[in-house]
């Protein structure tokens, strides 16, 4: 007769191992987030522009060191904005910083910033110079209508006599027209554009999308969101560089032409545009 483990009590220690296995080949927090951002097809510096989030920051993340955070609120902020800019959901990420780092921090106690209203106001006499101010108010009040009675009573003597009143008792208001906004450049006024210089104008046609353009130099000049209904229209002598958050929200138009392509919302596109295109570099 056999005394030893049946297989029923084997299977505990095999699912803890399954489980393992799983935890194991599960990504960490920042290799998750360098996987996502490299199938958005997005580097470090795309990322931090986007996101305001420093460089070393975001390398340190993507490497599972979030002391360069400053602590762990601002390390679920940084998570959760960066999983945004990578079209990641942010919050099985959350959850597990929290386990890995002690769950969410405990709340301030708020009983402190209440305690003022505990103290009962002191019992105050009646307020004597609200009082005066206000006779005084009546007093003045109980004057001017008197004056503009007699006021009244002398136009109505100089009507009765045949005088008219002179144009300059009854001065006119002239109405002042809101200045019109300052249009944005038309379609005409991008095809007049020089013809040894690219032009580029960016819409936000379906949608708000993170744009960001660069001269024929490399040097930034524009990142920032259009939101829906924006444009932007950008010049340079030789070359305009852009990179398109959501190329499926915008309409581009180069050197007077729309550039007819199928771009998919969501997806993240890297142009180029020279004198002579539209043509995608």
């Amino acid at each position: 007769m056999s005394i030893g483990n049946s297989p029923e009590d084997e299977r505990p220690f095999e699912n803890e191992h399954v489980e393992a296995d799983r935890e194991e080949a599960r990504p960490s927090i920042g290799r998750a987030l360098q996987q996502a951002r490299i199938a958005a097809g997005l580097t470090v510096d795309d990322v931090s522009s986007a996101t305001r989030v420093r460089m070393n920051i975001v390398h340190a993340i993507e490497a599972d060191d979030f002391s360069a955070c400053g602590g762990d609120v601002y390390a679920r902020g940084h998570i959760r904005t960066l999983a945004k800019a990578v079209h990641l959901d942010p919050e099985p990420l959350l959850a597990r910083y929290g386990d890995e780092h002690g769950g969410r921090p405990a709340p301030t106690p708020a009983a402190p910033l209440f305690e003022a209203e505990r103290i009962r106001p002191e019992r105050r006499g009646p307020n004597w110079t609200a009082a005066m101010v206000a006779a005084i108010v009546v007093v003045i009040g109980f004057v001017g209508f008197t004056m503009f009675q007699g006021d009244d009573g002398g136009n109505e003597a100089n009507v009765a006599e045949g005088s008219t009143p002179s144009d300059s008792a009854s001065p006119t208001t002239k109405s002042k027209k809101p200045a019109d906004p300052k249009p944005e450049p038309s379609d005409s006024a991008i095809a007049a554009a020089p013809q040894d210089k690219v032009t580029v104008r960016v819409a936000a046609a379906d949608g708000r999308s993170w744009i960001a353009a660069k001269d024929h130099n490399g040097r930034m000049i524009f990142d920032g969101v259009l939101k829906q209904g924006d444009t932007k229209t950008f010049q340079d002598s030789s070359k305009v560089q852009l990179v398109l958050g959501d190329a499926g929200a915008i309409d581009l138009f180069v050197n007077g032409k729309k550039i007819e392509e199928n771009f998919q919302p969501g997806s993240v596109e890297r142009l180029t545009y020279t004198k002579g295109d539209p043509e995608a570099g």
